[in-house]
């Protein structure tokens, strides 16, 4: 299910992350500081709140009030930090994962929001603004979630753990057992899973938003491979970060591992920008994405040129 060459690439640096373990005490602290900010803001923003990153972080570190922002968008930096804090301490826990642990966590992401829906399955029904798929009613709710986590238990037996995380979180938005909040408890319960399993936690970018909804969506019409593709390069991301900042840097990289912009890349190679920035979406090379712009090195297509050659 997951891009063949994408799959190995986050294999091998899996492999290599593990291999570093224990990584460095300071190094690995300030990453996490980083993902923590990175963490809540995207989520935030995703469903859409105003606060920026640099205040998300001025209220992490502060605790100050941001003028011209509402109290739900403090409490909502707050809230997400606490819900990271339990999912960090259920990360060590042997317990199966279940949805009483799903509604610890909408609890802490809703409080002083809505404190009483917090942690509650809802009783009315909803709709999603936008979205052709419709949430089932809210008496199927307390069902549907118990057979959410029989199916976790069984299928965590055999599934990759990013095959598992990303339908995980597909099924547990699909069903919408709460009335505010579930992406955000959904994105918290992925990053549980693949964090149980050694992989670091994974930020699902405010800024690919509308390429979020839109696999969901296929995912919604019976078609996963898309969400658990898109999910798989952030966890690629993910372990990227923390590869160069667990790994020591002795020499500059080689022009051949040197990240260029994929309209440079372009004008070296028989390929367009456009067809170069598909196979970055895909996962079929390797590419990171700084703001809106995609980058790539020379090693990764000539190793995509090598694999479509044969």
């Amino acid at each position: 299910m997951i891009e063949s060459r994408l799959l190995a690439r986050i294999t091998e640096k899996k492999h290599r992350l593990d291999l570093l373990r224990p990584l460095p005490t300071a190094a690995i602290t300030r990453l996490r500081e980083q993902i923590l900010v990175e963490w809540i803001y995207n989520s935030n923003a995703i469903e859409g709140s105003t606060i920026t990153l640099h205040e998300t972080r001025l209220i992490l570190e502060t605790g100050l009030t941001i003028g011209g922002k509402s109290l739900r968008e403090h409490f909502e930096v707050i809230n997400h930090r606490d819900a990271i804090d339990y999912v960090e301490d259920l990360v060590a826990s042997t317990d199966p994962i279940s949805p009483f642990h799903v509604r610890q966590i909408h609890k802490l992401v809703l409080l002083r929001i809505d404190d009483e829906n917090a942690g509650r399955y809802r009783e009315t029904q909803v709709r999603i603004a936008g979205a052709a798929f419709t949430p089932p009613e809210s008496w199927l709710v307390p069902n549907l979630m118990t057979e959410w986590g029989e199916w976790l238990v069984t299928e965590e037996k055999h599934s990759h753990p990013i095959i598992l995380a990303a339908l995980a979180h597909h099924r547990l938005v699909a069903i919408h057992p709460f009335i505010d909040g579930n992406g955000r408890t959904a994105r918290l319960v992925m990053n549980l899973i693949l964090m149980r399993a050694g992989y670091p936690p994974t930020v699902i970018q405010s800024i690919n938003r509308r390429q979020y909804y839109r696999v969901l969506d296929q995912a919604d019409a019976g078609k996963p491979v898309p969400l658990v593709n898109f999910i798989s390069r952030a966890v690629e991301r993910s372990l990227d970060l923390y590869l160069e900042a667990g790994s020591p840097v002795t020499k500059a990289p080689g022009p051949g591992d040197e990240w260029i912009p994929l309209r440079e890349a372009a004008k070296e190679i028989p390929y367009s920008q456009e067809y170069l920035s598909l196979l970055a979406r895909s996962g079929k090379i390797e590419a990171i994405k700084r703001g809106r712009v995609w980058y790539t090195t020379r090693k990764a297509i000539e190793e995509y040129r090598m694999s479509v050659d044969g």
